[in-house]
């Protein structure tokens, strides 16, 4: 058996770690300070795998209120307080990195839609930084965000590899998306089902438990 991908290219947020519930309850609450009163789903729904950069004109048009980079520093600093105190790893993430790490000499990446700071600090806190420390790459430092394909040609360039030879691992319809634009094959992470959604956005595959990614990497 051999890998089938030259390369393996990681979203980070809902794939490496469990921080969706966590940031999107920050920002239900921030978003009801401001007077848009959302359930724990419906922001879900609107907002996990986006850059809440790309956002603003949403929220302004539901709040009557524009943002501005007070808004969003403010948010960042409520998120990032409350991941420091209760982010955790996705279940069997670290047996699955450190095998598809060792199945591919190293060349793996993690191509995040978040900032720099939130990608960073999420993968030092589980113990996930040495395998991605200096192959990771934020939407915010590219010209478009996920959906666009840019994070992903980013990361793929800087491995030197052709990203229709590399796979992406996903788990939202945004970054489905973007990793389909990019070329790459995407095998989109479901724990909680949502299956056709994702093989509509054009996944590969769909499974339910990390421990299954490895294996999922080999050309028998």
């Amino acid at each position: 058996m051999r890998p089938q991908f030259d390369a393996v290219l990681f979203d980070c947020d809902g794939v490496l770690v469990d921080s969706e519930p966590i940031t999107n309850g920050v920002l239900r609450d921030m978003l009801h300070e401001l007077g848009w009163e959302l359930t724990q789903t419906e922001c879900m729904r609107l907002f996990v795998g986006k850059a809440l950069k790309d956002e603003t004109a949403l929220i302004a048009k539901h709040t009557g209120k524009p943002l501005g980079a007070d808004w969003i520093a403010s948010f960042q600093q409520r998120r990032n307080a409350a991941l420091t105190e209760r982010l955790v790893a996705i279940p069997n993430i670290h047996d699955a990195v450190h095998r598809i790490h060792a199945q591919h000499a190293g060349r793996i990446a993690c191509a995040s839609g978040a900032d720099r700071f939130k990608v960073e600090m999420q993968l030092r806190k589980v113990g996930l930084m040495n395998y991605f420390e200096s192959r990771i790459f934020s939407g915010y430092e590219t010209p478009r965000s996920k959906p666009f394909p840019d994070v992903y040609l980013a990361a793929a360039a800087a491995l030197f590899i052709d990203p229709r030879r590399c796979a992406v691992v996903e788990d939202t319809v945004t970054g489905v998306t973007a990793g389909v634009a990019a070329g790459a094959l995407v095998f989109a992470y479901a724990p909680h089902g949502g299956d056709a959604a994702l093989l509509a956005a054009g996944a590969t595959r769909v499974f339910a438990d990390m421990a299954q990614l490895p294996m999922l990497m080999i050309q028998e």
